[in-house]
């Protein structure tokens, strides 16, 4: 897969992920990729176990966007820095919504075969995000 195609590819993943359509998941994700999701014992799976990853996320912040910072490719691998941003307006890790904003990184490293991704670990900031939320104290 060229640079090209896998900037093209990263970009309608971006488009993906804040939209949650389903038809881009299907056409992105590969249905044998493996998401390595913090705190989770077990990975998520295929495009459905992306949308849940998606779905978790929005069930705290409804308005989540992530903007996609810096890319760097390799043969069959893109590393990517986003940034998300939303407000906090459902229960998230057990913290009722507290209407606070959010701006947060995140590093993922995405591995590809034949066009689709197979394979995710992703690694948010996620103590930066529950300090933002009041549930820890800020440094």
């Amino acid at each position: 897969m060229s640079k090209e195609l896998k900037k093209e590819a990263m970009s309608r993943f971006v488009d993906f992920i804040n939209t949650a359509d389903g038809q881009l998941a299907k056409e992105l994700i590969s249905p044998e990729a493996v998401f390595h999701v913090p705190g989770r014992a077990e990975p998520m799976r295929g495009p459905e176990g992306y949308l849940a990853i998606i779905g978790m996320m929005r069930s705290g912040f409804p308005d989540i966007q992530w903007a996609l910072d810096e890319l760097i490719l390799d043969e069959d691998k893109v590393a990517a820095r986003f940034t998300m941003t939303g407000t906090h307006r459902g229960t998230f890790f057990g913290v009722p919504p507290t209407g606070k904003p959010i701006r947060v990184k995140a590093i993922n490293i995405y591995h590809f075969l034949n066009g689709q991704i197979v394979e995710e670990y992703g690694q948010p900031d996620l103590l930066g995000l529950m300090q933002q939320i009041g549930a820890l104290p800020p440094q």
